[in-house]
């Protein structure tokens, strides 16, 4: 058994790993590994491939800040352009010679005696470090949905975020289960090769028109040679998406008004009037994650798809029974279900001080850290997109710098006083974690009349930040020692 001695192990070649990676190597750490499970780098945007995969935030905003890229081609990218942008950071800033593809990790255990993280992965290979970096990202397990009969059907059955890179939609029947993000975009990339698309809707989405289009070659060229240009392009995107933070959690009344303004947009889309019901959301304007699209409505009115609401009763071999007795037989089922995020429990054993372990404290309290980056009893731990960072508004990748920023100001001071490890006081993660329940109970997220992803089965949302992403960045510009303990 090989063990590999390491500064720090990040978890995940993602954005959050790679802007963490980049940061280590700018202060002069270079003595850190990054272990990825997949064969390519990319996190989110390698798992999904699937036809017409696209970021629904504003490319020049869903980009580093200290590496933009002037040559989006479009307002939102499509997801082959986003992992180009990922590998391109890794060529410029010299992290392939760090990253350790194919190494998928089964546990972390934290040894008090010796101050050191032990990672070990499937294969049995040990790796020990001081500081443990989590940047497996929240949207990186994929929910199955608990159907009755899943496993016995005969045909093609795959998640969105697992597609198959050999089955071809041409002529055949296809089932889509779920109209959440990922199947706004699949369901009219693939419409039109079908012979039929039944579409299993649970809750009607709000969907507001995407407000895509080629960048010309004209502003490319102005965002390359004049970059002030691109600077203050960035910053217009930046303000206009954090106006809308107002209404999910100062004013969620606000958002009320709005959704009649977005229903015009579904009645002037859709004009035969049964579809239009069973595609009306009943419940407030961003209490789910407001979706973006332009093709989804004449996707949805094309004559070869059906739109299905009675409820899934079961899988079978040849498809899908539905709750009112029908059978809807198919020729494959994509599972379009999002992922395991509020349940976010991590896909590995990770075991803190006295044995602790992690997965076992989440699924009792929910997921829980301090500033979504430290967590009580799993010291020189430290999670980027932890619990509670989340955003309906805007890029994660904001949320990404000010953690990555925090930590790095973490590692600093633990040079600096020569500490074997530190930990969060449990009573400050305590304290905080109450303090951003306060705050969610006023949101639109827990007052706007549904269920989402964003939280638990018990109703507690532990993903998604409470406020503005400036909000975030103050909390975390600066680190702060006294909020933790020191060995």
């Amino acid at each position: 058994m090989n063990t590999n001695q390491y500064d720090q192990i990040i978890v995940g070649a993602g954005f959050s790993g790679l802007c963490m990676a980049i940061r280590l190597k700018q202060a002069g750490m270079n003595n850190f590994i990054i272990l990825e499970r997949n064969h390519h780098i990319g996190g989110t945007w390698y798992d999904n491939s699937y036809p017409g995969a696209a970021c629904d935030v504003e490319s020049h905003l869903y980009s580093y800040s200290f590496e933009p890229n002037p040559e989006w081609s479009r307002q939102f990218s499509p997801q082959e352009e986003i992992l180009h942008y990922m590998d391109h950071c890794v060529d410029k800033y010299g992290l392939a010679p760090h990253i350790r593809l194919n190494t998928n990790i089964t546990k972390s255990v934290f040894d008090e005696q010796t101050g050191t993280w032990t990672v070990t992965a499937a294969s049995g290979e040990t790796f020990t470090a001081r500081v443990l970096l989590t940047c497996s990202g929240g949207l990186s397990e994929p929910a199955f949905p608990d159907i009755k009969g899943l496993d016995t059907f005969k045909g093609k059955l795959f998640h969105t975020a697992r597609w198959d890179k050999s089955f071809d939609p041409k002529g055949k029947s296809v089932a889509v289960i779920g109209t959440g993000a990922s199947a706004i975009q699949v369901v009219p990339a693939i419409v039109s090769q079908v012979k039929h698309l039944d579409l299993f809707q649970r809750t009607a989405p709000w969907i507001l028109p995407k407000k895509d289009k080629d960048i010309s070659g004209i502003r490319r060229w102005m965002y390359k040679y004049l970059p002030v240009t691109r600077k203050l392009y960035r910053t217009r995107l930046y303000w206009r998406n954090e106006l809308m933070a107002i209404g999910f959690v100062v004013n969620p009344g606000i958002l009320k008004f709005g959704g009649k303004l977005v229903i015009h947009h579904l009645n002037s889309s859709v004009k035969n009037e049964e579809l239009r019901k069973k595609l009306t959301p009943h419940f407030v304007l961003g209490c789910k994650r407001i979706l973006l699209s332009n093709e989804y409505y004449p996707a949805i009115a094309q004559p070869n798809l059906s739109l299905i609401t009675e409820g899934i009763q079961e899988v079978n071999e040849k498809g899908i029974l539905t709750k009112d007795g029908v059978q809807h037989d198919t020729d494959a089922i994509i599972l379009a279900t999002g992922f395991q995020a509020a349940e976010g429990v991590l896909r590995y054993e990770v075991k803190g001080k006295g044995g602790i372990d992690l997965n076992d404290t989440w699924n009792t309290t929910g997921a829980e850290a301090y500033l979504g980056t430290s967590i009580s009893g799993f010291p020189n731990m430290f999670i980027v997109v932890g619990p509670n960072t989340g955003l309906g508004h805007s890029s994660m990748i904001l949320m990404i710098e000010a953690q990555v920023h925090y930590i790095m100001e973490a590692l600093k001071t633990m040079q600096q006083k020569g500490a074997k490890y530190t930990d969060v006081k449990k009573e400050v993660e305590k304290e905080y974690n109450n303090e951003i329940q306060i705050k969610l109970a006023r949101s639109v997220w827990q007052s706007g009349g549904c269920m989402s992803w964003y939280q638990t089965k018990s109703g507690k949302n532990v993903t998604l930040w409470p406020g503005f992403t400036f909000t975030f960045m103050k909390r975390t510009k600066h680190f702060e020692p006294d909020k933790y303990e020191w060995t």
